[in-house]
């Protein structure tokens, strides 16, 4: 039987803290120990590339041993199987310890042998304990960040490793006396050590308690026959061969081909620990954004320019400036690149691999890794030296080592394309966010919102996302619309208003929100709805038009008025017809206006009919009058100036017809031959007759010359339902009162005169 551990948030946190400071410890201890000082000791010795080729394949044999691990896992506790493998490989080095001792005193073969021999058996006893590093570490990036806090591993020990290489760089200097090496390897073991105690105090994982023994090329089988983990297992391969061998080699490379120091090779490692820091703190700020495939295909496209350059950077450049910055930029760019593509590849494999399974395929994991590793090692050396035995240069040699690990990563990056996408953005899209300042601001607040526990900063960071909107906070912003907070709820949808497009999540949340969270939330919802065309939303939305919650049937008319539902408006008129609230009214009014149906005014003109509409609805009346007629961005200047001084009404309608007719005058009156034409004697004459008709209407409430007026409006030139409209509503004594709509009416009446001489022009 199979059972998930899951820790408490407070448990897990402390765990963390415990993981994080093992994880310094490891790192010291790997870089004393195991790092790049194994290869500067071995050249002090004058070994071989296959020499040196054997000691980087060595630190791949440990994943041959992962099965002997397994095989103790039925007898102790994966957590004891892992402090003392950790413990026990650093103890194991005390081989390492002597050698530069016997160099010292002349055995160099010997202090070769012992060297070999301890990191045998730091990668055996290394290899046992391993069983236990996937489950411990998916057990501490259990949750939501678990792409985010794997990074945050690999960030420790990148600068760990950093300022440890810096630290070896300092005490090696040009060229150090021997014993300084068994200096720094005791060092290393202590720290060893020490990491094995603090692993012993890590929580048990979660381990396959049913006793279902599976052979171990059976393992092998099942990941074989998954499509997804045989195309991912191929790429691991490749990618963990391309990795190794470039970055083993490049130590030997800045050796023997530039002639560097013990110290100076040192210092270029740091330069490698500042980009496996700064791929670190890349992946661990977008991962959870993005997902891993993206990041991993470029991680590997990084890797491939950074090799490029050693297929044509000369041997001969004398300026040693120029060599160390070059030199420094490899190191940098190549654990930028494949360290960052091994990181993200174990990232993207715990996302395949289901978790009762991960004990099982993370043997698989690590064995593609040891072969691939050990094979691609140990043949680079071999390679070298036989290239060189051959009579060509070393530096030619390099140059075609490296060029087929150049043509290994393009065949790399041609079947990640068609790696599962595991929830992740297309790459083209991932390229997107990370050249997009707002999607990278968007991030950075999300990060700071997760971390917040201030109810008034929180506020404030969801204010922020609102004015940067992007499609990476959905997930944040929805988990925060979840919040007990009313505050905060409002606050999130907020920010959602804003964003571009809904995802089918997102909408979902919308509209369990309009149901579940009347007078509440659910008004802002059904705005979003409609905001963003979400048609299924619908069928809901008609349904709460007439809910209690008035804020939300006023809402829901308007979504619905921007989604177009002409069959529900009539509805809507009953609705708005009907109630005595006066905001419902307003909003009903707004959805009208954007209905732009003539059918409307009618409706409207009732509203004014009513008894004593306020003001602020009288205003909205008109202005949806005036989408309708489709002229309210002319109109709503002229309300303005009405409502700053009441008295202004008459003027603003002669100002209007004035203006109307001047245009009718500039552009047609002035021809004579026109006068003449059957299709302009109407027009000559109504635009003769506006000016008093308007005046008598706008002054002395007389609506009779107005109203012939627009009736003899051609009806080619206006809306059947409006002329009719407006010719009985300038002869209705009690709309007359309303000297809004007066205004409107005569804003249209000149707009009107306006189109009409615009299109006989264009007839000409």
């Amino acid at each position: 039987m199979s059972m998930q551990l899951m820790l408490s948030p407070y448990r897990l946190a402390k765990a963390r803290d415990l993981y994080n400071t093992f994880n310094v410890f490891n790192s010291l201890s790997w870089q004393f120990l195991i790092g790049n000082i194994i290869t500067i000791f071995a050249m002090r010795l004058h070994a071989s590339s296959t020499y040196l080729g054997l000691i980087s394949a060595l630190l791949y044999v440990a994943f041959f041993f992962l099965p002997l691990g397994k095989v103790l896992t039925s007898r102790f506790s994966i957590i004891k199987i892992f402090s003392f493998a950790w413990s026990g490989r650093a103890i194991c080095m005390i081989t390492l310890f002597f050698a530069p001792l016997l160099a010292t005193a002349g055995q160099r073969d010997l202090a070769l042998g012992m060297t070999v021999l301890g990191v045998l058996l730091f990668h055996v006893i290394r290899g046992i304990g391993m069983i236990g590093n996937n489950p411990v570490l998916s057990l501490m990036a259990s949750g939501p960040d678990r792409g985010s806090y794997m990074t945050q591993i690999q960030i420790i020990n990148s600068a760990v490793g950093m300022f440890a290489s810096f630290a070896i760089a300092l005490v090696l200097g040009g060229d150090p006396p021997l014993y300084l090496y068994s200096v720094i390897v005791a060092v290393g073991i202590v720290c060893g050590i020490l990491s094995g105690v603090l692993m012993g105090k890590i929580p048990e994982p979660s381990v396959d308690t049913d006793g279902k023994k599976i052979k171990f090329f059976d393992v092998f089988k099942q990941a074989l026959a998954q499509p997804n983990l045989r195309q991912f297992i191929v790429i691991l391969f490749i990618v963990a061969l391309v990795s190794g061998v470039s970055r083993a080699f490049i130590v030997v490379y800045s050796r023997e081909v530039f002639m560097q120091s013990d110290g100076m090779v040192s210092l270029y490692t740091v330069f490698g620990g500042l980009g496996n820091l700064m791929i670190g703190m890349f992946i661990k700020f977008l991962v959870d954004r993005t997902g891993a495939k993206p990041i991993f295909i470029l991680c590997v496209l990084m890797g491939l320019v950074s090799m490029v350059p050693i297929i044509f950077f000369p041997q001969s450049i004398d300026n040693i400036i120029t060599i160390i910055l070059f030199l420094s930029f490899l190191f940098f760019m190549l654990n930028f690149g494949f360290l960052g593509a091994e990181g993200i590849a174990q990232t993207y494999f715990l996302a395949l691999v289901p978790s009762d399974l991960m004990l099982d395929m993370g043997i698989v994991y690590f064995f593609v890794f040891g072969i691939a590793g050990t094979g691609g090692s140990f043949l680079a050396g071999l390679f070298l030296d036989i290239m060189t035995g051959l009579g060509f240069d070393i530096i030619i040699a390099f140059r075609v080592l490296y060029l087929v690990l150049i043509v290994l990563t393009v065949l790399v990056v041609f079947f990640q394309r068609k790696l599962t996408p595991l929830g992740a953005l297309p790459f083209r899209g991932a390229l997107e966010v990370i050249f997009s300042f707002r999607d990278l601001k968007a991030i950075a607040l999300l990060d700071k919102l997760n971390k917040t526990n201030d109810s008034q900063e929180e506020e404030a960071l969801l204010g922020a996302l609102h004015d940067t909107p992007s499609q990476l906070a959905t997930t944040g912003l929805l988990n925060r619309a979840n919040s007990p907070r009313l505050a905060t709820r409002l606050e999130s949808l907020r920010a959602m208003e804003s964003l571009e497009s809904l995802t089918e999540d997102a909408e979902k949340a919308l509209i369990n929100d309009i149901i579940n969270n009347p007078f509440t939330t659910a008004y802002i919802s059904a705005r979003i709805l409609g905001n963003h065309g979400v048609f299924a939303a619908i069928p809901l939305l008609r349904e709460l038009a007439a809910s209690h919650d008035y804020m939300l049937a006023g809402e829901a008319m308007i979504a619905l008025a921007k989604l177009g539902d002409e069959a529900f408006r009539p509805q809507i008129e009953e609705i708005v017809l009907q109630t005595d609230n006066p905001r419902l009214k307003i909003m009903g009014v707004e959805a009208f206006g954007i209905y732009r149906s003539p059918n409307s005014i009618s409706v409207l003109l009732d509203i004014l009919r009513g008894a004593d509409p306020p003001p602020y609805l009288r205003d909205e009346v008109v202005l949806a009058m005036a989408s309708i007629l489709d002229t309210q961005n002319q109109f709503y200047p002229i309300l303005v100036h009405y409502l700053e001084d009441n008295s202004l009404a008459p003027t603003l309608a002669a100002d209007e017809v004035d203006a109307a007719c001047e245009f009718y005058n500039s552009t047609l009156g002035a021809n004579k031959k026109n006068q003449r034409k059957t299709g302009f004697v109407l027009i000559s004459r109504q635009a003769k007759a506006l000016p008093k008709a308007v005046g008598d209407y706008m002054q002395n409430r007389k609506g009779a010359l107005l109203s012939r007026w627009i009736l003899e409006l051609p009806g080619k030139f206006c809306h059947s339902v409006v002329q009719m409209v407006f010719a009985e509503a300038v002869l209705d004594d009690e709309l007359c009162s309303h000297p809004r709509l007066q205004l409107l009416i005569a804003h249209w009446t000149a707009h009107e005169l306006r189109q009409w001489t615009q299109k006989l022009k264009e007839k000409e």
